[in-house]
């Protein structure tokens, strides 16, 4: 996993956030203060799994470190609750995207690490796609 705590890669995954108990806010990633109200101890959640497409853009020349395949997509999806994620996607093609598109969360490789493993992180798919 790319980063423990981010995400379930359960069946169907889910991306783990936080609900401020004072303001009520959702945020994601999880937080031990709400990153709006400076209210301590928000409640760990499960974030809903399919959103709406709100930006994208392909990623052509890998970033400093990055291991994994190029192009890929990059953009953000709304959930609701008005949480937008920044969000690796699984289109890597912009123009076979469309604004307020749904989108769903999934799982896939990012790449392969020193000792063989997938490292698995999340992205998200246009909602029906293989």
């Amino acid at each position: 996993m790319v980063r423990p705590g981010l995400f379930t890669d359960g069946d169907p995954p889910a991306l783990l956030g936080s609900r401020c108990t004072a303001c009520g806010t959702f945020h994601f990633p999880r937080h031990d203060t709400c990153p709006y109200c400076a209210a301590e101890g928000p409640e760990a959640v499960e974030l809903p799994s399919r959103g709406t497409l709100w930006a994208w853009t392909a990623v052509t020349a890998p970033p400093p470190g990055y291991e994994g395949a190029t192009p890929y997509g990059m953009g953000v999806v709304e959930l609701p609750h008005g949480i937008r994620v920044i969000t690796r996607l699984t289109v890597s093609d912009p123009g076979a995207l469309v604004f307020g598109q749904s989108m769903e969360l999934c799982v896939v490789p990012l790449h392969t690490d020193d000792e063989g493993n997938d490292v698995i992180t999340f992205a998200f798919a246009p909602s029906g796609a293989p």
